[in-house]
């Protein structure tokens, strides 16, 4: 009886450590899979949506997207960052006797990539601006304002009353909508697991007289992807001018 005994507790005990040994390598996996990036050659992130909408004045510096990737020796990335950038301008003028009237409407969107906070080459990179620019000189709206008088020799004049006149308007608007994209280079990154963001700016400005403007940019649709590429020893690739 003793014999038996001690035979079903060594068998109790053989399955646990068997049972343990099956357990304990699943168990490490999970836990390195949780705790550890594998180098990636390529990553992306793309935004079915209105990244950034109709914006008027000079904000600041804007995330559109963001991603990590890990990275081996002597390694260089290519960023490419494409995005739709809309431009709205519009601009009046208000002109009468002939007095010249103008009117300016700027509006610019800056996009550019950090790499673990820095920015990468070649740094602010403009995808759309546009200057519009009105002028006119016109005579105003002279109905009613015009008089007859008799002259001393009996002869007859017309006479217009300047402080009658309206003023004439002419007005400008122009919406578009484009896409625009545009390569980056952050050359030997090192070793380790990297931020990637992408960030935009909306610049607006403008000057009236008589008349007004409006000037706003948007970001909308946009695409990230980054490629993790080995160059040439010693590659010539930032252009510098001495």
């Amino acid at each position: 009886m003793k014999e038996g005994h001690h035979i079903g507790r060594m068998s109790s005990l053989l399955g646990g450590i068997m049972a343990l040994s099956l357990v304990l390598p699943v168990a490490m996996g999970t836990a390195n899979a949780q705790t550890s990036q594998p180098s990636s050659k390529v990553t992306a992130k793309t935004a079915n949506l209105i990244l950034i909408p109709k914006t008027t004045g000079t904000g600041g510096w804007q995330t559109l997207l963001s991603n990590t990737i890990k990275t081996s020796n002597s390694t260089s990335l290519y960023i490419g960052a494409s995005f739709e950038v809309g431009l709205f301008t519009q601009t009046l003028v208000s002109s009468k006797n002939m007095v010249k009237d103008t009117s300016t409407a700027d509006a610019n969107v800056q996009v550019q990539v950090l790499l673990d906070g820095k920015p990468v080459e070649p740094g602010k990179v403009v995808y759309g601006r546009r200057t519009q620019t009105l002028s006119a000189t016109l005579e105003g709206a002279i109905a009613g304002c015009l008089t007859i008088v008799t002259n001393p020799d009996g002869t007859q004049s017309i006479v217009l009353d300047p402080t009658c006149v309206l003023p004439e308007t002419i007005e400008l608007i122009l919406d578009s909508m484009d896409a625009a994209s545009f390569n980056f280079v952050a050359l030997n990154v090192g070793v380790g697991v990297h931020t990637i963001s992408v960030q935009a700016r909306i610049d607006t400005t403008g000057t009236d007289q008589n008349g007004s403007f409006t000037a706003m940019g948007t970001v909308g649709k946009g695409t990230m992807t980054v490629e993790a590429v080995r160059l040439i020893q010693d590659p010539n690739v930032i252009y510098s001018v001495n």
